[in-house]
């Protein structure tokens, strides 16, 4: 079993998200419990996940699919965390703050991608 995504730093950072995430969303009111916190929690988790599903598949085409799909989950924490800094339930400056870091996350996202993709 090669657990070598482990190491990657696309990885590493897909967690700390995770982290970050599940600590805004504690101060959620409670009837956003089974709402958009989980939501959010659920899109953020899924991020690390695929990236390490993708990067434990033996073909480039697999890799990249799963790499997109975490792109896309990365993409619905940021909509989701918008709409939460729109309900208050996030301030504006958390917002501007994770949303740096979630573009960073993009970014990293886009490279490892371009390097599956890129001839050996």
């Amino acid at each position: 079993m090669d657990n070598s995504y482990k190491k990657l730093d696309t990885y590493i950072k897909a967690k700390e998200l995770v982290g970050k995430v599940y600590e805004f969303t504690k101060t959620f009111p409670d009837e956003e419990k089974y709402a958009l916190s989980s939501q959010i929690r659920r899109a953020a988790i899924s991020v690390p996940s695929n990236i390490a599903e993708g990067l434990s598949r033996s073909t480039t085409k697999e890799q990249c699919h799963f790499l997109d799909i975490a792109f896309g989950s990365l993409m619905e924490v940021d909509c989701q965390l918008e709409i939460a800094c729109d309900l208050s339930y996030i301030a504006k400056e958390e917002y501007k703050n994770i949303y740096i870091e979630i573009k960073t996350l993009a970014k990293m996202l886009i490279g490892l991608k371009s390097h599956r993709l890129s001839p050996k």
